[in-house]
């Protein structure tokens, strides 16, 4: 069972159902799950095309993201993998064959080993060899774990991507600063690639584009350095970012530093989802007698999802709230907590103003929320409700559940398909 504590929160039949439909989700969101369908036998099977690994003289794995590790030991019990680098987060346990070199660099933010990661990547790919195979496989975290900053320092793009993540920009456009900043990211890795390559991809991004996901680093890139600067402006960034980002993002606008790579050089696909999971938990929920609705690809800010949330829910034939993606957060206080804890609590408030007796819980697929140690948490309407703003106001959410409880705790999954959650109506 993925949820380490679920029969400690489990104090009611309600709320054993509610985990055991998380619990539904989260194991639909591992990749053998899905990585099988493509991959057996030595054979590749992507986009209508079959590659036969048998072909080429060496089959190479690089690996990157939060399930670069659990991706990585999949593929390679599928297919005769002759070497791999995989870069996973700290803290990642990893048990494979000789065969793999693993790295762990940091997240959310790049560190020193983010860069040495790069480098590393960049030096295997320039030893594979024209007649050799190269399989990629690219989950959610890797803009953080390989960094290789164009113009800046690492400091400075540590800088610029904390102001991005606590402003309450959407995914898409962190990535677009982080592509124009990068000598490796939108594509520009390939640029040192010589032979065959696909690349397997896990979706962490609402609306699953493979030019923001991990920064579109095996992919293309549809933005420009003009996003960039505009992006900036929209967020009063101007003037925090350091110096030099702004500088190298003008330069980018003037023409004298290149744009990202605007076409596709190898074939990626996305081989796993958010909706994935939702589905399975919309089919494990009716299984268990109720009536649901789904709401795919919520994102935006938490206040006013946890409204849209609340009210879907009002919907007297539906008793079943099932909703998935990733909110944002404007990070004003100095507290601990996380989107998925956030959104539980603001959902909370708007389902109490209309007196309604459910049960809501969101959790990261990641078994990571925030910078805390769990993975979300879940809030019954007889838990208390009505303190809880003093928290919100410093972005305490983790301490507020840590008093009254609720917290759930998964550590990390080896996964990464966004977030899930459900509201049920008691």
């Amino acid at each position: 069972m993925l949820i380490r504590n679920f029969k400690l929160l489990s104090t009611n039949r309600e709320k054993q159902n509610v985990l055991s439909i998380i619990e539904t989700g989260l194991e639909a969101a591992l990749p053998w799950k899905q990585l099988g369908k493509i991959v057996f036998h030595d054979h590749l099977f992507l986009c209508g095309k079959k590659f036969d690994l048998k072909k080429y003289d060496k089959v190479f794995v690089v690996a990157i993201g939060k399930a670069a590790y659990s991706m990585a030991e999949s593929v390679n019990s599928l297919a005769s993998i002759t070497s791999g680098l995989l870069i996973v987060p700290k803290k990642t346990k990893t048990v494979l064959t000789r065969n793999f070199v693993v790295m762990q660099a940091g997240h959310p933010l790049p560190n020193k080993n983010s860069i040495l990661a790069a480098k590393k990547i960049l030096e295997f790919i320039e030893c594979v060899k024209p007649n050799d195979f190269v399989i990629f496989l690219i989950s959610g975290g890797a803009s953080s774990l390989v960094a290789l900053p164009d113009g800046i320092t690492l400091e400075e793009k540590k800088i610029a991507t904390n102001l991005m993540l606590k402003c309450g920009a959407s995914i898409h456009e962190i990535n677009c600063i982080r592509k124009h900043l990068s000598k490796i990211k939108g594509g520009r890795l390939l640029e040192h690639l010589r032979s065959d390559a696909v690349s397997l991809v896990m979706s962490d991004v609402v609306g699953d584009d493979l030019t923001s996901i991990a920064s579109g680093i095996t992919y293309y890139d549809k933005t420009t350095f003009s996003d960039a600067r505009k992006i900036l402006k929209k967020y009063n960034l101007e003037r925090l970012v350091p110096k030099s980002v702004l500088e190298h993002i003008e330069l980018g606008m003037q023409g004298k530093i290149p744009e990202t790579p605007k076409r596709q050089k190898i074939k990626n696909r996305v081989v796993s989802t958010n909706k994935i999971c939702l589905d399975a938990m919309n089919m494990h929920a009716k299984e268990l007698g109720f009536s649901t609705k789904v709401l795919n690809c919520i994102s935006g800010d938490v206040k006013d999802l946890g409204i849209k949330i609340a009210k879907t829910l009002s919907n007297k034939k539906i008793n079943c709230v099932i909703f998935g993606g990733e909110a944002t957060v404007v990070v004003k206080g100095k507290g601990m907590g996380g989107r998925n804890q956030e959104l539980v609590l603001y959902t909370a408030i708007d389902l109490a103003k209309r007196n309604a007796n459910a049960i809501v819980v969101s959790v990261g697929t990641d078994g990571v929320d925030g910078k805390t140690n769990c993975a979300g948490a879940i809030w019954m309407s007889d838990q208390k409700i009505d303190k809880v703003m003093p928290y919100l106001d410093e972005n305490n959410s983790y301490n507020f559940f840590k008093k009254y409880g609720g917290l759930v705790f998964t550590g990390p999954t080896g996964t990464n398909l966004m977030d899930i959650g459900l509201v049920l109506r008691q």
